[in-house]
């Protein structure tokens, strides 16, 4: 059975591969049936003959997972439509220290609406407060009146 994998080169951690036609049971870098491309996973840079690729599948090779991505996100021209993720995976360190940030902002925002009704309420008691003076003052003054007649 043909598959359709990459071959390493390059230097140790830096990579670079060729997207080939081999049969399966030999090793990864051994003599492919055919070259269809090259891959550097550093840069995002990709040249692939689309076109063999699609001739390779339909003769029954099996592409591996990954150059069936690559073949998925080629252009027209063979280079790669590489789409970064827009969300930034964090480390279990990191996504602890965000909830226990996203915790302490949202226990504070809780604590400030206590805190103004609070005040808010101890503001309308005192309103209160000057008002029943207020009353109480002009009922003392309506009785000093009627009393002074």
């Amino acid at each position: 059975m043909l598959k359709i994998r990459l071959k390493r080169l390059g230097a140790k951690k830096a990579p670079t591969y060729r997207i080939i036609v081999i049969n399966s049971t030999t090793k990864r870098e051994g003599k492919p049936v055919e070259e269809l491309g090259h891959y550097n996973p550093k840069t995002k840079v990709m040249q692939l003959n689309k076109t063999k690729a699609e001739e390779w599948i339909s003769k029954g090779a099996q592409p591996t997972e990954t150059v069936n991505y690559l073949i998925k996100n080629c252009k027209a021209d063979g280079t790669l439509n590489y789409k970064k993720k827009d969300t930034v995976k964090l480390s279990k360190k990191a996504q602890a220290k965000a909830a226990a940030e996203a915790e302490a902002k949202a226990k504070a925002e809780e604590e400030a609406k206590a805190a103004a009704a609070a005040e808010a309420e101890a503001k309308a008691k005192a309103e209160a407060e000057a008002k029943e003076e207020t009353k109480t003052e002009e009922t003392a003054e309506t009785t000093e009146e009627t009393i002074a007649e």
